[in-house]
């Protein structure tokens, strides 16, 4: 198991738990909205806001954490993470924030305290990107992409 250190802000709700996983073979650790004891926000259709966490983390290095929507607020509400995943850098030292997005056509609420995402920590590998002088290697898809392999 790694160890993700993490720092309780001001604003955080500390009646709430860390980010937990709610079951033993959960991949994603749920993290709340932390908006204030008895706040909510309206998010309308089409709209897009940073939904508060109250924490920053300390990951290790040769890690991140991917921000994935929780697929019961997707299916039950228009809402989604609209840069999943994600990516909450190793070096990132502040306030972890939610991008939500309502692609819905009603108008949806976050309350204080709702879980509105999950946490997934992912090792990293960074490459050496370099210029080839000679041709890239032929493969049987070649240059073809976007629908080019056909539907099934």
């Amino acid at each position: 198991m790694i160890t993700v250190k993490v720092k309780k802000l001001e604003h955080y709700d500390s009646s709430f738990p860390l980010p937990s996983y709610e079951t033993t073979g959960a991949a994603g650790a749920d993290v709340r909205a932390s908006l204030g004891n008895g706040e909510k926000l309206l998010i309308k259709p089409g709209e897009r806001v940073l939904i508060p966490t109250g924490l920053s983390m300390e990951i290790p290095h040769g890690y991140e954490i991917q921000v994935r929507p929780r697929s019961g607020l997707s299916f039950k509400t228009g809402l989604m993470v609209l840069n999943s995943p994600g990516t909450i850098d190793s070096d990132y030292r502040g306030e972890v924030k939610i991008i939500l997005g309502n692609l819905g056509k009603n108008d949806e609420v976050i309350n204080h305290g709702d879980r509105v995402a999950q946490l997934v920590l992912a090792p990293v590998t960074q490459a050496a990107y370099i210029v080839s002088e000679s041709e890239l290697s032929d493969t049987a898809r070649g240059t073809g992409g976007f629908g080019s392999t056909g539907r099934q």
